[in-house]
């Protein structure tokens, strides 16, 4: 269960967004600005300008869980298999039985990034572990509804805990919204944010999660059947290297960094953050590497839908943790039954 300090926070940072804030990020002054301060990264348009900054804030629902991370042991790789590693990797490359790898997911305007992330990352690492035979989509939505130690739905969570009760009560599978696929596929409609569209506008999803341990009425397996499971919890080194051998060697994890402005206006190139302040912070899922005009990055995949950022894509400055992309891995071995 949360603690009352945590519950406090989370609803203060539920709360805070609905006060107007300026805007300056979302304009085209910012995009500019960034263009002419770097050449590394290119920024461009991802949300409308009339996006309300609350959607922007919301988008960053991770709250690190620093006790859980404490607890989980920390895996170092073996120095043959770093010396071996290539100079890029692509894990889309290397399972593409694993159709999951090239998915991007959609949180909506909801703090569900620790979720979402964490889910995907299960996903993926389930189907890599099955050897390509055997497929199973978790759901996000369960982890946000029937979780609490995860966190508070829409108003946020953490990652660590995703992965402490994955490995103790396990998640069932759930498709995107609307897809009626799973057990218990994601209740928040995705958002636009172009222009011009055919999702809803985005603002913020309020509905209460209420965790009903049924399934949807299609679904032919019961709510406790279907539930997979994962072995106990780990952590890598803050270190490149460590990260890469495990990305090479069991799939994607996911990771937690400190959210910028400048992030929501990324489109291509390797990321820096470059200009605007710290929103929050933000849970992916990291599934490879590579070199880009002599810049290390890290290939990962976002959930604010593909019209973000490089088809929903980007890569980001790798071997200098920064926002703390190295210090945030965490992830666990999947339980094929």
């Amino acid at each position: 269960m949360c603690t009352l300090l945590t519950t406090f926070v989370y609803l203060v940072y539920a709360i805070i967004p609905i006060i107007a804030e300026p805007h300056y990020s979302l304009s085209d002054e910012f995009i500019d600005k960034i263009n002419a301060k770097q050449k590394l990264w290119t920024a461009g348009r991802n949300f409308h300008p009339n996006t309300p900054y609350e959607h922007i804030k919301i988008l960053a629902g991770t709250f690190p869980n620093l006790k859980l991370r404490s607890e989980a042991p920390t895996v170092k790789h073996d120095p043959a298999l770093i010396a071996s590693l290539p100079d890029s990797f692509d894990s889309r490359d290397k399972w593409p039985n694993c159709p999951t790898l090239n998915e991007i997911r959609d949180q909506g305007s909801c703090g569900s990034c620790y979720a979402v992330g964490s889910a995907a990352t299960m996903t993926d690492r389930y189907c890599i572990h099955a050897n390509g035979t055997k497929h199973f989509h978790f759901s996000a939505q369960d982890i946000m509804a029937c979780c609490p130690e995860c966190g508070l739905s829409c108003m946020g969570g953490n990652n660590e805990g995703c992965w402490n009760h994955y490995n103790t009560g396990g998640f069932v599978s759930g498709g995107s919204y609307g897809s009626k696929q799973g057990c218990m596929p994601y209740v928040v409609p995705p958002c636009e944010h172009n222009v011009t569209g055919s999702r809803p506008p985005c603002g913020r999803y309020l509905d209460p999660m209420k965790c009903v341990k049924s399934c949807e009425a299609n679904y032919k397996v019961s709510y406790e059947n279907d539930k997979r499971f994962g072995k106990p919890k780990y952590t890598l080194p803050n270190d490149e290297d460590h990260i890469r051998a495990e990305l090479y060697q069991n799939g994607p994890v996911t990771t937690s960094i400190v959210l910028y402005e400048d992030f929501m206006t990324y489109k291509s190139g390797v990321y820096v953050h470059t200009e605007g302040k710290a929103i929050g912070h933000h849970t992916m899922k990291l599934m490879g590497w590579g070199v880009e005009n002599g810049n290390k990055y890290w290939l990962i995949a976002n959930s604010f839908n593909s019209d973000w950022g490089d088809n929903g894509f980007l890569k980001l400055l790798r071997g200098k943790n920064h926002c703390g992309v190295e210090e945030g891995v965490m992830t666990s071995i999947p339980i094929i039954p």
